[in-house]
């Protein structure tokens, strides 16, 4: 199985969305077998790690997603991964957008897919501040250990 978490500039939601999957996975019976990876539907911050305060709050828990670079997403992707998971509304739309035919439907929000919420989104923490980056962190763990139980279960 092949993960990937898609948000807007890839270093705040879907680094440590990336960061949160990786953990719990390394701590289940699936550890070895699901692959994790992240990008972004825009090209801004392709190349620069997560944002500082992404790093701090994944760090506080420990989980350090300092060694992650942002990247764009590429049509390849789409062949590549089982699911793109989206972290708000208008990341899945992008999505769906760039989705080579016949593959739209790989694209998913990531509380929903993960059983969550249905229609929910993570809310982008870059102009808030250590309040918003651990909003998104309870998100994202959640996520991470229902995707852990999804995938557990077949």
């Amino acid at each position: 199985m092949r993960l990937l978490v898609v948000c807007l500039g890839n270093i705040c939601r879907s680094p440590m969305a990336e960061g949160a999957l990786r953990h719990h996975l390394a701590a289940s019976p699936l550890a070895g077998s699901v692959e994790v990876d992240s990008a972004g539907t825009s090209d801004w911050h392709a190349g620069e790690p997560p944002d500082r305060r992404a790093i701090a709050c994944a760090r506080q828990h420990g989980v350090d997603i300092a060694g992650l670079r942002a990247r764009q997403l590429r049509r390849e992707d789409f062949e590549r991964f089982d699911w793109l998971l989206c972290a708000d509304g208008q990341n899945l739309r992008d999505v769906r957008g760039l989705a080579p035919p016949g593959l739209a439907g790989k694209a998913s929000l990531l509380l929903e897919w993960t059983g969550i919420e249905a229609g929910g989104s993570i809310p982008d923490p870059y102009t808030g501040g250590p309040a918003d980056f651990d909003h998104v962190w309870r998100l994202v763990d959640s996520a991470a250990r229902a995707a852990v139980r999804r995938l557990s279960c077949g």
